[in-house]
């Protein structure tokens, strides 16, 4: 009897822990997808919403010419030329790890501006779980030319 009952609850832990795993990976690439549509629509205040800027936030980028750009994290958060530039996006291939309250994702997406043109990079973000709420703190993209790889 005690090793029934005993089974059971871990069943039970197991389970609650996949569907939170799922949960946060759900909210995580929800998200992503906001922070990327909010930026090409140069909504601010909602992508600024996506972001909680911490003392040891970075974003870099490098371009496909080799190019570095440190982009300053504040940038995320205030009105900037390089916003609402129109377009759309698509992220594919996401991989998380999801640890407590911190998470990091690697995923690729495919820009397309509203003239047509397409962009390809690899991303890698880092997210902090805030009162409940995932928020980027960081993050790295490599812009790349297919056509070269």
């Amino acid at each position: 009897m005690k090793k029934n009952i005993l089974f059971i609850f871990l069943a039970s832990l197991i389970l609650l822990s996949f569907q939170t795993q799922s949960n946060d990976s759900d909210a995580i690439i929800k998200l992503l997808e906001k922070e990327s549509a909010t930026w090409r629509s140069g909504d601010v205040k909602a992508h600024a919403d996506c972001w909680q800027i911490r003392p040891y936030s970075r974003i870099l980028v490098s371009l496909p010419d080799g190019t570095t750009l440190d982009i300053l994290p504040e940038n995320m958060i205030k009105p900037s030329s390089a916003m609402g530039q129109g377009g759309v996006s698509k992220n594919t291939n996401y991989k998380m790890n999801i640890s407590g309250n911190n998470a990091w994702i690697s995923h690729n997406e495919e820009s397309t501006s509203k003239e047509g043109k397409k962009t390809y990079s690899y991303e890698i973000r880092i997210l902090e779980k805030i009162n409940g709420q995932w928020k980027l703190v960081g993050q790295s993209i490599h812009i790349y030319d297919p056509s070269k790889k």
